[in-house]
């Protein structure tokens, strides 16, 4: 399901970031709680390439959608291409969906953004503070000029005494500010991260002591590279009773796709989750960034995409 929106404004957050207010075609505002904070959405842009974008806006704002778009120099044309569009423009977007989630019984919780990864994490700071949950967010960039939403998040949310600046930290000191984040928080806490996945990889090594891996929840936006060398064929079920043979260099959505079966898709990459389906018997190779580490320990989805089976037959139910 998809929708087409216009672009009402455009603020020049940063020279390579800009942020996009979509609205829809007729006027009115979105369904309230079309979604969830943390949730992004494929965006098909002027050139037809899909990317992924969180929405950064308040969710119990349905006015208006807000993403925030960083011009990458070596784009393919898919972020170069929405720093070209003006107002009046149209986009268009698929469902949002969530991969991070807040989770309702934390007794804190501590958002950690690198970069651009402050998008997913300020529409959590909202509903957060929505909730009258205790929490931080923690915004590390290069400079302050490097960063986007500093007028936002200075001067016009409710929460500016729950933000925390790191400009400039040295990779050299990351570590111990990153470990001083975990003062405050116990085993019933939770942390969400996203940015680069060095970084991203840093904070869950500082802070998954503390409060335990499966409440380190990462957002990722990059595949994860596969040694493929060793890769069997596996039987792949659906639990209509259809069965398929799956090559070792075949995909289970290649092999699906090419026996007529249907099958949301965007990245084809393991990052944006729309192939995310059901296991129901077997045991999966999880290959994605999009599946948490309790989703994938739980063993009871995958992403058809990218992710094989570890046993010889795996049976699964399409969402």
């Amino acid at each position: 399901m998809s929708v087409v929106v216009r672009v009402a404004e455009i603020t020049e957050e940063t020279p390579s970031i800009r942020t996009l207010r979509l609205v829809r075609l007729d006027g009115n505002s979105f369904t309230p709680g079309v979604y969830k904070a943390g949730a992004h959405v494929d965006v098909t842009g002027p050139t037809g390439i899909v990317r992924q974008y969180s929405l950064c806006s308040p969710p119990g704002d349905p006015s208006s959608l807000l993403i925030a778009v960083k011009r990458e120099p070596e784009s393919r044309g898919g972020s170069v291409a929405l720093h070209q569009l003006t107002v009046g423009d149209h986009l268009k977007l698929s469902k949002p969906r969530n991969l991070l989630q807040l989770a309702e019984d934390g007794d804190r919780h501590v958002l950690v953004a690198g970069g651009i990864g402050i998008t997913p994490l300020l529409s959590m700071a909202y509903e957060l503070y929505s909730w009258g949950a205790e929490f931080e967010l923690h915004y590390f960039a290069r400079s302050r000029d490097e960063a986007a939403f500093v007028d936002l998040l200075e001067n016009r949310v409710e929460f500016p005494d729950r933000v925390h600046w790191h400009f400039g930290v040295a990779p050299a000191d990351l570590p111990a500010v990153l470990q001083g984040l975990g003062a405050a928080l116990t085993s019933d806490g939770h942390v969400y991260t996203c940015g680069p996945a060095p970084f991203m990889a840093q904070v869950t090594t500082a802070l998954a002591p503390v409060v335990g891996e499966e409440h380190v929840h990462v957002e990722h936006f990059v595949p994860v590279e596969v040694d493929t060398r060793g890769d069997e064929p596996f039987t792949v079920e659906l639990d209509t009773g259809e069965s398929f043979e799956v090559p070792a260099d075949r995909s289970i959505l290649s092999v699906l796709e090419e026996n007529g079966i249907e099958v949301f898709k965007s990245c084809e990459e393991g990052i944006c989750g729309s192939c995310v389906s059901g296991v129901l018997q077997g045991t999966p190779d999880h290959r994605d960034n999009c599946l948490s580490a309790a989703d994938k320990a739980a063993g009871k989805e995958m992403a058809l995409c990218v992710s094989r089976a570890l046993t010889d037959r795996l049976v699964i139910e399409l969402y």
